[in-house]
């Protein structure tokens, strides 16, 4: 099994910003996604924990479970659609405190659903 990589992490401000404006954004307790298309051959992911969701140790957890269940799901991703998509995850309260195989059920519902619904138009 390869265990390398196959998406990039968005890194720069203007990338984030843009896609806070011009992304759609899929709510729930758990986190908030906002997802658009890219021209790019892989999907990218940009990962936010503001201090709102705890210390330094709560932060880092709820990044850490985020990027796994991300990492779970981004084959199926893949395999659903043509189109590689941007997506930056937004940590919510809760998100220290969950598993990232529950994250990566809420995820994939959500998710997937968004993009066959993409695709389908």
């Amino acid at each position: 099994m390869d265990l390398s990589k196959k998406y990039v992490s968005v890194k720069k401000d203007r990338e984030f910003r843009y896609l806070f404006k011009k992304g759609k954004s899929i709510v729930n307790s758990a986190f908030v996604c906002y997802l658009r298309p890219n021209k790019r051959r892989v999907n990218r992911l940009g990962i936010v924990t503001s201090k709102k969701i705890g210390n330094a140790v709560k932060r880092s957890r709820a990044r850490r479970v985020l990027r796994e269940a991300f990492r779970i799901l981004e084959p199926q991703l893949r395999a659903a659609a043509d189109k590689r998509y941007d997506f930056i995850l937004v940590a919510r309260g809760k998100t220290p405190y969950m598993k990232s195989n529950k994250l990566y059920e809420i995820m994939k519902k959500k998710i997937t659903e968004e993009i066959t619904k993409a695709n389908d138009n």
